[in-house]
């Protein structure tokens, strides 16, 4: 058990290294190109690699339970965790300019999305997923760009929000672009070689503690996904107003991402694996995981639709997330 468990934290060692890779380089070429289009868009495409990696790793070796239950760690630990440490730091001297609060008034496309999208990919996996799930996720993927883009052109005609820090990045020398894409190439293998161990250390040691991989999928999966969205997230709240602005855009477009891309990503790599009629089967366990994370990630945005974030909601949201790991040990005996 001792040589699993060193084999798991070596290579989440791994894939964090990486992730902290990957994040530095997203950032900034996001500064390059700046604006809450490149926070929805490239930056969580970037943040969301790690969890890709996982799950197409998971769906090779046709461990689909890893595979979700990754999905849905993801979305549990951002929306409750990752969020509550941006605000705390974004509205307390942790951060160059402190906030009362955040504004997440211009986010109504997002939080409306997500709500759709967790509630859509909690409904289809009632019959489990499969190549028509598939599509559906592709779909809800492409609409969102598509508004993302939209309302990208319709905020360049107004005043851009970004428009400081977009001019400071085209001033930098191109050295400093280069070094951004290499660290974003560096940890994108980093992430794709790790991924796939990870997953059997995971395997593993699940086997030896007699947990479901599912639950440890859940909570450990996260940690290692979810780095490079908690570094950015952490430097972003630093910067004050806009730079938490574009983090609670990474985090709401990332989790859209997990909720369409990721498992779409899921589908079509257990069907190029194992067969064009592969399906992901629904589980007791994986239905009552989803069902949790569903009712947690509506619980969370419930303070976003009231447009304002301050530290109270980012307490509310650390004790929701504590509430949603003490739920790990209770379902498994549902």
């Amino acid at each position: 058990m001792a040589d699993n468990i060193l084999f798991l934290l070596g290579w989440l060692g791994e894939l964090i290294f990486a992730s902290w890779l990957l994040s530095d380089g997203a950032e900034h070429l996001a500064e390059r190109w700046g604006g809450r289009f490149v926070g929805r868009t490239l930056l969580s495409i970037a943040t969301t690699l790690p969890e890709i990696g996982i799950v197409v790793a998971a769906a090779k070796d046709g461990s689909y339970g890893t595979a979700i239950g990754s999905a849905l760690g993801s979305n549990l630990f951002m929306m409750t965790f990752g969020l509550a440490i941006m605000l705390i730091i974004a509205t307390t001297r942790l951060s160059k300019a402190p906030q009362k609060f955040v504004d997440v008034k211009e986010f109504g496309l997002d939080k409306i999305f997500l709500v759709i999208t967790a509630v859509v990919g909690a409904m289809l996996f009632i019959d489990g997923y499969d190549i028509t799930d598939g599509i559906i996720f592709t779909s809800l993927f492409a609409v969102y760009l598509a508004f993302a883009f939209r309302e990208m052109k319709k905020e360049k005609k107004m005043v851009p929000l970004e428009k400081d820090l977009h001019a400071e990045a085209h001033a930098k020398p191109k050295k400093h672009f280069a070094r951004s894409m290499i660290l974003f190439i560096a940890g994108t293998i980093g992430i794709f070689v790790g991924a796939e161990p990870f997953v059997h250390a995971l395997e593993g040691v699940s086997v030896d503690l007699g947990v479901s991989v599912v639950v440890l999928a859940v909570i450990v999966s996260p940690i290692a996904g979810e780095m490079p969205e908690k570094i950015s997230m952490i430097l972003l709240a630093r910067k004050g107003a806009n730079g938490a602005s574009i983090a609670v855009a990474n985090v709401l477009g990332s989790k859209i991402l997990n909720n369409t891309l990721l498992l779409s990503v899921a589908v079509f790599a257990a069907m190029s694996y194992r067969g064009f009629t592969t399906k992901i089967p629904n589980t007791p366990l994986l239905e009552n995981q989803m069902i949790l994370v569903t009712v947690i990630t509506i619980v969370a945005l419930v303070p976003m639709f009231k447009n304002k974030l301050g530290l109270k909601s980012g307490v509310m949201l650390l004790v929701l997330y504590v509430a949603g790991i003490g739920m790990q040990f209770v379902l498994p005996t549902l």
